[in-house]
């Protein structure tokens, strides 16, 4: 009874590694790319002052082997992000939701850079973890 008992366990163990590994599969191994140096630029202004922004930009990817490939394309992402500031305004720059809305436009811009060069999605997100204005 006992070795019965013993090879039914085994049996349902073995039936279940592989549903384990699909398991541990499916979750995403989130990695983190940050644009070096940080990128300092300046935006649209009231009046005839200058307003400069400095950021820096970490990119989220959902597997480790992305990184090669967003490093790779590390300058187009760049020009990107600058070409989204320099186009917003002070208001939109100098406040939260307005950071948030630019925020979007680039990880969503930046992504169908992404797809016509490398044909698939490689960023999860992109995070401005350095938001200085002046």
């Amino acid at each position: 009874m006992k070795s019965l008992l013993l090879t039914f366990a085994v049996l349902l163990f073995s039936l279940n590694q592989p549903a384990l590994a699909q398991t541990a599969s499916a979750n995403p191994q989130y990695s983190y790319f940050t644009l070096t140096p940080d990128i300092t630029t300046n935006y649209i202004t009231q009046g005839k002052k200058l307003g400069y922004l400095r950021l820096q930009v970490d990119l989220m990817v959902a597997d480790p082997d992305y990184l090669p490939l967003v490093e790779h394309h590390a300058p187009l992402i760049r020009d990107a992000v600058i070409q989204i500031i320099g186009e917003q305004p002070e208001s939109k720059i100098k406040s939260l939701a307005g950071r948030e809305a630019i925020r979007q436009l680039c990880l969503d811009r930046v992504n169908d850079l992404l797809i016509a060069e490398t044909n698939q999605k490689l960023l999860t997100e992109l995070l401005f973890t350095k938001y200085l204005y002046q």
